[in-house]
């Protein structure tokens, strides 16, 4: 039907434009850039492949590192047909008809790849919800997470799926894409090698978002080559990934945790100064850095818990930016700080002992005795005063009557632990004198 504005003249529409990523998207396997681990010969998808038995799948990875074409291309390559839902838009409504149609298919001897983005989104009765279609060979699942598996899915779907880490891509793999972009646009990124570098530790490990930048620099009108700052004052550099309930905010805290315990200062500021500009908030790290200070500096440094609190206090009085100095400070002091876990070795050996000797009461002559039937009882009997003896120290046995005395602190010969560990040898030595 003809609208108020038809001339009668009908030309065709132009093409649609498709986005570069979409145009660039690898047509066979072998054309994916990245992830040899993965698709490499004796690797896992190589050998299933291969030997012609592809099993249930999780990809597990960063976003922009071809999860959704790989598993694309694995239907291509298998001749199933493929299915592609998002935990986030599909409901329990949509999922049996998406189990309904693979049983259709099946029965006329097609089989079916379900692609499942964002499959840690779904509950755990909706994952139950996929085993008995994997189990009859409805659907062959392939799953893709940003979230650890381990923690995000349930322990039946893990055990029918073998789950592969696909990894954030290389600088390499970056410029080989850049490349074949560059073929795709039939000419050259107005960059010099500087800005060209620039612009692909912008995209952080992510080929889909490197290439909406591509696109973007294609469509500039430029004289000559833009360098590092041209390029920066016209794009925005990508934000860092980072999840403050996800798996980047246990992966950058645990880095920071390792550094310091490790004594590296420059490694320990880097992750403490990745937290930050991925928008974690000071005070968790405050928290964390005490945490350091208490199980792995403890004794061998008692400054350093002191420390540690003081730049949290700080902070909370003084706010952010100046505040995160304070912290950064406390950073380095721990990081250089003597190293010990003794106490902590020690209390964690208390417990076990504590929970395997049950209710053994302390020896007679250490407990009090306020009346007469205790005293007669031999409450107390035999106690020795230590503050009576000349060197202040009675070398009586404070363990139960029943119990071989064990060792659980053991001091490290470094920082003030030496000192304490002189002073542990020394009462030994008097205990073993006056109890020989």
């Amino acid at each position: 039907m003809s609208d108020l504005f038809d001339t009668g003249a009908s030309e065709p529409a132009p093409p649609a434009h498709r986005p570069l990523a979409d145009r660039l998207r690898p047509k066979t396997l072998a054309e994916v850039i990245g992830q040899e681990q993965v698709l490499g010969p004796d690797a896992p998808l190589g050998v299933m492949l291969a030997s012609g038995s592809l099993s249930s799948l999780v990809f597990w990875g960063p976003p922009g590192v071809g999860k959704t074409t790989i598993a694309r291309l694995l239907a291509q390559e298998t001749d199933l047909h493929f299915v592609q839902i998002s935990a986030i838009f599909t409901g329990v409504p949509d999922l049996k008809k998406v189990f309904e149609a693979a049983k259709i298919r099946r029965q006329n001897g097609q089989g079916t790849l379900l692609f499942v983005d964002e499959i840690h989104r779904f509950n755990k009765a909706q994952q139950d919800g996929f085993l008995p279609h994997m189990e009859d060979g409805t659907i062959l699942l392939v799953g893709a997470t940003t979230e650890n598996p381990s923690f995000e899915l349930n322990a039946a779907v893990l055990s029918r799926a073998q789950v592969l880490v696909l990894e954030r891509l290389s600088l390499a793999d970056l410029e080989r894409l850049t490349q074949r972009a560059e073929k795709e646009l039939d000419r050259a990124l107005p960059l010099t090698g500087s800005a060209r570098e620039a612009l692909q530790e912008m995209a952080d490990g992510d080929g889909r978002a490197l290439l909406n930048l591509i696109e973007q620099i294609a469509a500039w009108k430029v004289d000559a080559p833009l360098d590092t700052e041209a390029l920066s004052t016209r794009l925005m550099r990508r934000a860092a990934k980072y999840d403050k309930s996800g798996d980047e905010h246990y992966n950058l805290i645990s880095a920071l945790h390792k550094s310091v315990r490790g004594s590296d200062p420059d490694a320990a500021l880097y992750w403490f100064a990745r937290m930050l500009e991925g928008g974690e908030d000071p005070r968790y790290i405050a928290r964390r850095l005490t945490i350091m200070a208490v199980e792995d500096i403890s004794l061998a440094d008692p400054q350093a818990q002191a420390l540690a609190l003081h730049a949290w206090e700080v902070y909370e009085r003084i706010g952010s930016p100046e505040g995160e100095l304070a912290l950064a400070q406390a950073v380095v002091y721990l990081a250089l700080a003597p190293k010990s876990n003794g106490a902590y070795a020690g209390y964690k050996a208390a417990r076990e002992l504590a929970r395997r000797s049950g209710s053994e009461p302390p020896p007679m002559h250490i407990l009090n005795a306020p009346t007469t039937l205790m005293k007669k009882q031999g409450f107390g009997a035999g106690y020795k005063y230590d503050h009576d003896q000349d060197d202040g120290f009675s070398g009586q046995n404070y363990f139960p009557e029943t119990m071989e005395r064990p060792v659980l602190y053991q001091p490290v010969e470094r920082g003030f632990e030496r000192e304490l560990k002189k002073r542990l040898d020394y009462f030994a030595k008097l205990r073993a004198q006056r109890n020989s």
